[in-house]
């Protein structure tokens, strides 16, 4: 997937590096699984909502875990499934001062507010609506806004240029990195 190559090149130009790092893993997926596992982690601990997916069933939005537990988060295109602004206040108390949290979410760039409605909770309304059943909302450019007030300072890597044509990334692709 496009998200993942996108992911793939800034581990490549260690925008992002998990070496020696405790790093926390939202609804991993292989590919991303393997990104990590590659840079020599210290520790790499996968989380879900759903029990199998991962090593530990967790909450997003209520962690269980102590205050400044980790060196990296990976949370990629889970925050548009739940309450955001309760797990994003979860991630910045879990990581480490100096941390760095990688979020990938559905954004579009050109709505200055996100769409969300609370009355739309059919699957098929779902759909219509934020692009997939399970989604709660479209992220529009204030999501950096969220961010920052959960406490992150934000950075963002963004696809362009020839990187885009070689890779296979639509342009203006980002992944946002908060730093704690």
């Amino acid at each position: 997937m496009e998200r993942h190559r996108l992911f793939a090149l800034a581990v490549q130009r260690n925008v992002i590096s998990f070496r020696d790092a405790d790093v926390l893993h939202f609804a991993p997926d292989p590919f991303v699984t393997r990104l990590i596992e590659g840079d020599e982690p210290r520790s790499h601990l996968t989380c879900d909502l759903k029990p199998g997916r991962a090593d530990v069933v967790q909450n997003i939005e209520k962690l269980e875990f102590d205050s400044d537990s980790f060196d990296r988060i990976v949370c990629s295109h889970v925050l548009e499934h739940v309450d955001d602004r309760a797990a994003l206040a979860e991630l910045y108390r879990v990581l480490r001062p100096g941390g760095l949290a990688i979020l990938s979410v559905p954004i579009i760039e050109g709505w200055a507010q996100s769409y969300e409605d609370s009355s739309i909770v059919s699957e098929q309304e779902r759909s219509l609506h934020f692009g997939q059943c399970d989604h709660v909302r479209y992220y529009g450019s204030d999501f950096r806004d969220r961010v920052r007030e959960a406490g992150f300072s934000l950075d963002e890597f963004t696809s362009h240029g020839k990187d885009c044509a070689r890779y296979g990334l639509t342009p203006g692709g980002k992944l946002f990195l908060g730093t704690k």
